[in-house]
């Protein structure tokens, strides 16, 4: 977001700004966000990247016996914290993760999507560009300040003050995005109560990725700054819509947007339509990375206007690929079924090498459904040959287990971590008792 940036630049943002401490950020292999705090007195150890931890106890890292691990940071991800106070202010830095012996660690999301980039250059293309749209609800807190689900407001898509009273909230949001570098695109109240959405412009993957990260810090930041619990769960509340991470992605190559042809009746390319054949073809297997929790599966349901099917359009908002409007320099396709519950260097690096596959081995996608998915019956989706994305959580991980594809973008150790935490959380789901189970059988039987 910042342009390429010197040591000499961080050294004098952090004087001219009296920053006093440096958060050193990086994620486990779900995408949580992890932090080694240092005082700017060892800023000059840390770019030298001899700053170190233990990689043992971080999720999905390394064992005991090989916890040494070095963060080396990202120089252009350098940014103050505006909420901070004025007088010790912190600042960030976003790193990658090396071993001992100097190497990237293979267990390094930020490596992974890294590696499905570097393919892509391979391939001849410039650039893998992608615009998130990141939705979550903003709830009301209890006397102790634990979350509620309890929405603060009744507004619905678009809405504004005072129905929605978390237009401050939001503002507040934008305007500390904007000081830390985003180009904050719109902002509006969703379709649900108390759930909101704020775009911010496209940019190459990896910074996007850094950016996602970023902005969840940021929103839950700001909204408990408000007195209120921000949450990008994908489905907080039964019965009305869930938060999406909907993704727009172009390819660029030779300063051009790979995905445009005037010339094709929807002026698309080759490259886009192999894309799309790509990500329709893997798309199972990959959807335990773009929807990653057991949670995920309850936006996935057909009536919540959530893409539950296996299709793409130019002409309506119903299929799981959207070609939207824009042409030339903008064209775009929107992959719509990601939640913000995903680990953003995951899901960009499956969704990059879903789509390379289709350009790679020429993948025709199947005729676009212009049709509302969501008004046609189970014989016309049999008719349209439209299946459906994993229904659960063990169904989509069961999906990637079969991907060769998906092993080789996530590398050995990611995969099985991955794969065996997933298993684990499943299986801990399914063997809860419900509330709903309660009610329903509790006196029946």
């Amino acid at each position: 977001m910042n342009g390429k940036m010197t040591r000499e630049d961080i050294f004098e943002l952090v004087n001219e700004n009296n920053v006093k401490f440096i958060r050193l950020q990086f994620t486990d292999i779900f995408g949580v966000l992890k932090n080694v705090a240092i005082t700017v007195d060892q800023l000059n150890k840390a770019m030298d990247n001899e700053c170190m931890f233990d990689g043992s106890s971080i999720e999905g890292f390394a064992r005991i016996e090989e916890s040494d691990m070095y963060l080396r940071p990202d120089l252009d991800t350098f940014v103050i914290f505006p909420w901070r106070p004025q007088v010790g202010k912190v600042a960030r830095l976003i790193c990658d993760v090396y071993t001992a012996e100097g190497l990237p660690f293979e267990g390094d999301p930020r490596y992974v999507l890294k590696k499905a980039i570097a393919r892509a250059t391979a391939m001849g293309f410039d650039q893998f560009n992608v615009g998130p749209e990141c939705e979550f609800f903003l709830f009301l807190t209890d006397s102790d300040g634990n979350p509620t689900t309890k929405t603060h407001d009744n507004a619905g898509y678009f809405d504004l003050g005072p129905i929605d009273l978390g237009e401050n909230a939001r503002r507040d949001i934008s305007m500390a995005l904007d000081e830390m570098g985003f180009e904050i695109e719109a902002s509006h109240h969703e379709v649900a109560p108390g759930q909101h959405e704020i775009d911010f412009k496209y940019t190459d993957a990896l910074a996007a990725a850094d950016a996602i990260l970023t902005f969840k810090l940021v929103v839950k930041v700001m909204a408990q700054r408000h007195g209120l619990h921000a949450t990008f769960m994908p489905k907080p509340i039964a019965g009305i819509n869930g938060s999406g991470m909907h993704t727009n992605i172009s390819l660029f190559k030779n300063g051009g947007n790979a995905f445009c042809d005037t010339s094709d009746s929807l002026q698309l390319s080759r490259d886009a339509y192999h894309f799309i054949g790509g990500l329709t073809k893997n798309i199972s297997a990959i959807t335990a990375l773009t929807n990653p929790t057991v949670n995920s599966y309850k936006r996935l349901v057909p009536g919540y206007e959530a893409p539950v099917y296996v299709a793409w359009s130019a002409k309506n908002r119903s299929p799981l690929i959207r070609i939207p409007a824009s042409r030339g320099c903008s064209t775009r396709l929107e992959l719509r079924n990601p939640d913000p519950s995903c680990n953003p260097y995951l899901a960009l690096a499956g969704i990059l090498a879903a789509g390379l596959d289709g350009i790679e081995n020429k993948i025709a996608p199947p005729p676009p459904v212009n049709a509302n998915i969501f008004e046609m019956s189970e014989a016309e989706l049999k008719k349209n040959k439209v299946v459906s994305l994993p229904e659960n959580l063990q169904e989509a991980i069961f999906a990637m287990k079969k991907s060769n594809l998906v092993k080789n973008v996530l590398g050995q150790h990611v995969f099985n971590k991955f794969i065996e935490a997933k298993l684990a959380e499943w299986d801990e789901y399914r063997t809860q008792v419900t509330k709903w189970e309660l009610d329903s059988y509790l006196t029946k039987y």
